[in-house]
């Protein structure tokens, strides 16, 4: 009898266990996923302008959004984690990070970081922040840069680019470095338990890297002045590294030490590098607006590093927008007010099409394109290396140069009024 009692409790007791087991591995395929499909900063999960979740075979020409909500002038691209959506955005003469519920509109919380800057394209933050785990980090168009709590926006730690000798012109008009006179707009980029910041400093923290957590420095390295363009991290060469474009040209720091690795020196007119890099495998595509698309491989040279140039097409001088890389081939909007195809082996432009204004941001899901032009109009594009094929186009947004986010099926537009909800699948949250 104890024997059968003993065998049932036993039994019962590793079917529990199992359950429990079974719900374990629910919840952390859940989480998972939802990690997978989330966008948590520049350009998506990997910096590289691609979604997770599948664009429509089409879209309606006047969609129903699923909120909207007023907004102050940024421009700065959305993010979302789980939940979550973060956007920046000038609040009571104040650059302001508010966090909503994504599903609702919903805020949650709002939080003030830094003082105003304001031009002739009126006031507003313009780096893109970054959510991390359950903090989010932040950095104003003057230079201070803060990571806050994810769950209230309280503080965590921050600092100021001053700090660390970093400068501000006030001429608008002339001066070195594109930051230093127009404000910052490039994003920091984590990789591992660090943080990746460029500060811009000609006194040896050009670019520097953090503790994520607690803030702590790491390293600080090279004396570049910093250009508008984002960071992103990745191994090439067998060794992994920063990749940055400065007011310089183009290069990689060992991200463990901050030591150079290799370098592209290139000037362009007034400083101004806008263009995040695009990983291709060991190949690194860049354009500037002043020497055009390139493409450069980076290859181990026994202890050292070297970038070798692929190809250069000097006429594809690309001004703003980022393209992205699907297969072998590149799509962006491109330097004539066109839409452009471009092979990514050769740098030879497979086709383009005109009617895309001034810019145009570009994120990409299996075979589909989805542009978002500066006019605010979303557009669905085939990935087709023969052909410009549209699959429907709806007015989601006023004019608009932030990036849009699209997260567990819904596309998240901004303009200097309104941020608003589109879902683009029926599953959308």
């Amino acid at each position: 009898m104890a024997t059968a009692s003993f065998c049932r409790r036993t039994l019962l007791a590793r079917i529990g266990t199992a359950l429990g087991a079974a719900i374990l591995l629910g919840s952390a395929t859940h989480a998972a996923e939802t990690q997978a499909n989330d966008w948590p900063g520049w350009r998506g999960r990997n910096r590289d302008g691609h979604a997770a979740d599948p664009l429509p075979a089409r879209v309606d020409s006047a969609p129903k959004p699923l909120w909207r909500k007023s907004i102050g002038h940024g421009y700065s691209g959305v993010v979302v984690s789980g939940q979550h959506l973060v956007f920046l955005d000038d609040s009571s003469g104040q650059e302001t990070a508010h966090c909503l519920d994504a599903a609702t509109g919903r805020e949650l919380w709002s939080q003030p970081f830094a003082e105003q800057y304001s031009d002739e394209f009126e006031a507003g933050p313009r780096c893109t922040p970054l959510i991390d785990g359950n903090r989010i980090y932040v950095q104003s168009c003057f230079g201070e840069f803060a990571c806050l709590s994810l769950d209230d926006g309280k503080k965590q730690w921050g600092f100021h680019f001053r700090d660390y000798g970093m400068f501000w012109v006030k001429d608008r008009s002339g001066g070195p470095g594109a930051a230093n006179r127009r404000g910052n707009s490039g994003s920091a980029a984590i990789s591992g338990d660090r943080i990746f910041i460029q500060i811009g400093s000609t006194n040896g923290a050009s670019i520097a890297a953090f503790d994520k957590l607690q803030g702590r420095l790491l390293w600080k390295s090279q004396n570049d002045l910093t250009s508008y363009a984002s960071l992103i991290t990745g191994t090439l060469g067998n060794r992994h590294q920063v990749i940055g474009v400065t007011c310089e040209g183009l290069l990689g720091l060992e991200a463990t030490s901050g030591d150079a690795l290799w370098r592209v020196p290139f000037k362009t007119g007034a400083n101004r590098n806008v263009l995040t890099p695009v990983l291709d495998g060991d190949g690194i595509v860049f354009a500037s607006y002043t020497t055009g698309l390139r493409r450069v491989v980076i290859e181990a040279d026994g202890s050292k590093v070297r970038a070798r140039q692929s190809w250069l097409n000097a006429n594809l001088k690309i001004n703003l927008s980022t393209p992205v890389l699907v297969g072998r081939h590149l799509y962006g909007h491109g330097p004539d007010k066109d839409f452009v195809c471009v092979d990514a082996s050769t740098g030879a432009i497979q086709w383009r099409h005109t009617g895309f204004n001034q810019y145009a941001s570009t994120l990409a899901s299996g075979s589909r394109l989805l542009v978002l032009n500066d006019t605010g109009e979303v557009i669905l594009l085939e990935a087709s290396p023969t052909r410009y094929t549209e699959l429907g186009r709806f007015q989601a947004c006023g004019k608009t140069f932030s990036h849009p986010a699209y997260a567990h099926g819904v596309l998240y537009t901004r303009d200097s009024r309104e941020l608003v909800a589109w879902p683009l699948q029926p599953s959308a949250r």
